[in-house]
């Protein structure tokens, strides 16, 4: 499935003819003045521009999708109407909230739904106030702006991007987002595929009557029901030629991780919504350059939680070190670079992903 192309539409005169009074003159020169500030503090690498595009959106609908009424979703729709960009299945939307904060969420739509973008929240009521603010504050008639769509979690289909022959899914409670468009768009090209879907009671997991729509292909199991699964249960049937999909929490991902290691000719492609735990790591400074504010990280936190806690608005994605999106520039210190992405000339340049990185006790002054 090719992504359709949407051409920008630019008007030749963005702003109008101008009136040549002595008051338009001035706004004019203050409104150029604070474009090239703006320029200047927001320059970003050519390579992300496409990513970082910003739509302005509406919520049209809300549903709960789980009754213990935990995980609510939004369908988003441009005023108006129009088509929105084409994304694929693993993509997700960055949704600048009321607040300021900017946090990231699966799609978990129908691609082929061209005019509106649907989203799900786990309300988290101890992790920083985003989930808790989409829940309380978002109702129908909301208006917001959304970055995206990006995809930090390809599916790449067998014949076409793997080489596999069987598609297996493997999800824990709200990690079924990025893998329902996964799942959809696999009846659609007529796959071969299955899916296991866990979490603690059939209460609190949220799509479960989408998701049982698939038929025999699912297995449901439920921690109150089945009891913890273990890999056998998490994988059953997963032999040579197979893709696994897996997107969940910490303890599941890692325990399909390990039992894939010793599986020959099976992939794993996986996607977890809480960060790494931080191992070996040693308290530190971090002081912004713009305020001279310092905070203390501690050992077992990461830079950029510390930097949440002060900055809520600081944009981040996958915190596992891999999409960059956390990238900020130290002006001072040593950081420890614990990420692979990011080049010897960019760490030359002063470069770190807050998410991952710190510093080996000191401080660093970050410019963010």
């Amino acid at each position: 499935m090719s992504p359709r192309v949407i051409p920008e539409r630019v008007p030749a005169d963005l702003f109008g003819k101008r009136e040549s009074d002595r008051t338009t003159k001035v706004l004019d020169a203050v409104a150029t003045a604070r474009l090239r500030w703006a320029t200047l503090v927001n320059r970003r690498d050519l390579t992300t521009r496409v990513d970082d595009r910003r739509i302005a959106l509406v919520v049209t609908e809300r549903r709960v999708e789980a009754h213990d009424q935990d995980v609510v979703s939004l369908r988003l729709e441009a005023p108006g109407g129009r088509e929105l960009p084409p994304w694929r299945p693993g993509a997700h939307l960055d949704l600048e909230l009321p607040s300021g904060r900017l946090r990231q969420y699966s799609l978990c739509g129908d691609p082929a739904d061209i005019r509106a973008y649907r989203v799900a929240v786990r309300r988290i009521p101890e992790g920083g106030g985003g989930s808790v603010e989409v829940h309380d504050e978002l109702p129908v008639g909301s208006r917001l702006v959304v970055r995206g769509p990006r995809n930090a979690f390809p599916f790449a289909v067998p014949g076409y991007g793997s080489p596999s022959v069987h598609l297996h899914f493997v999800a824990g409670g709200i990690g079924i987002t990025p893998i329902l468009p996964m799942a959809r768009l696999a009846v659609r090209l007529g796959l071969d595929w299955s899916m296991v879907y866990v979490g603690r009671s059939r209460d609190t997991i949220p799509f479960l009557d989408e998701v049982e729509s698939f038929g025999d292909r699912v297995t449901v199991r439920t921690d109150d029901e089945h009891g913890l699964p273990d890999a056998a249960a998490l994988l059953p049937g997963v032999t040579t030629g197979t893709a696994v999909y897996c997107c969940g929490p910490v303890p599941m991902t890692d325990t399909v991780a390990a039992a894939v290691r010793h599986l020959r000719g099976v992939e794993l492609h996986s996607e977890r919504f809480s960060p790494p735990p931080v191992v070996d790591g040693k308290p530190f400074e971090i002081e912004f350059a713009s305020t001279g504010q310092v905070i203390e990280v501690p050992a077992d936190e990461s830079a950029l939680a510390t930097i949440l806690k002060y900055r809520p608005d600081q944009p981040y994605s996958c915190r596992q070190g891999f999409c960059r999106t956390c990238k900020v520039r130290v002006l001072s210190g040593t950081p420890e670079h614990r990420e692979s992405v990011l080049t010897e000339d960019q760490h030359a340049a002063g470069e770190m992903l807050a998410c991952v990185s710190r510093c080996d006790g000191g401080r660093l002054v970050l410019d963010l």
